[in-house]
C-alpha cells in the first residue's frame, strides 16, 4: 500500500512522523527495543545506510522489535527490508540500554555476514553500501561509532 505513495511525498512523511515520534517520546518516556546490525560481506568490508530522515549520518541497519518478535528476527527482518540482503549466522555481540529522545532504549546489537549487493529503497533508505572498516564514509552517526568499536573488541 506505502508503495502507491511517490518516494518523495513517503519520504517527507517518514521526516515528519520521525520529528512526531521524538516529541512523543520525550513525553511518555516509553521503553523501547530494538536491534542494531553490523553486517559484513565475505571481504570484511561494512554495510551502512543513509536513512531519508534524522542526521542523515551514516549508520548501522536498526530498527524496532515487533510484538512476539525475537530481537534476532527483528535484526533479519531489519537488514532484509533495509537493505536487501540476507544474513547468515547471527552473534549477539551485546545489550545495551541507552536514552533515545526521552525513552529508554534497550538495544540488542547482533554481528553476521551477508552476501549480495544491497538494493535500498530509496524511501526510508537512501544509500546503502559496503565500506572497508579503516575507510568509514562521514559523516558517521557517533551512536554507530561506539557499535562498530564493540564489533572490533569481539573479532
Amino acid at each position: 500500500m506505502l508503495r502507491l505513495i511517490p518516494p518523495p511525498a513517503h519520504r517527507l512523511a517518514l521526516r515528519l512522523a520521525h520529528a512526531a515520534r521524538k516529541r512523543w517520546w520525550r513525553l511518555t518516556r516509553p521503553t523501547l527495543e530494538s536491534c542494531a546490525v553490523i553486517a559484513c560481506d565475505i571481504e570484511g568490508r561494512l554495510l551502512l545506510v543513509r536513512l531519508s530522515y534524522g542526521t542523515g549520518n551514516w549508520s548501522l541497519p536498526i530498527g524496532g522489535v515487533k510484538r512476539r518478535e525475537t530481537p534476532e528476527e527483528a535484526a533479519r527482518r531489519e537488514l532484509r527490508e533495509e537493505t536487501g540482503v540476507e544474513a547468515h549466522a547471527m552473534a549477539l555481540l551485546g545489550v545495551r540500554n541507552e536514552e533515545l529522545h526521552g525513552a529508554v532504549h534497550r538495544l540488542h546489537i547482533f554481528a553476521t555476514q551477508v552476501a549480495g549487493h544491497p538494493r535500498p529503497d530509496r524511501r526510508e533508505v537512501l544509500e546503502a553500501r559496503f565500506f572497508p572498516p579503516h575507510s568509514l564514509p562521514e559523516p558517521l552517526d557517533e551512536r554507530t561509532r561506539l557499535k562498530i568499536a564493540l564489533w572490533r573488541q569481539r573479532s
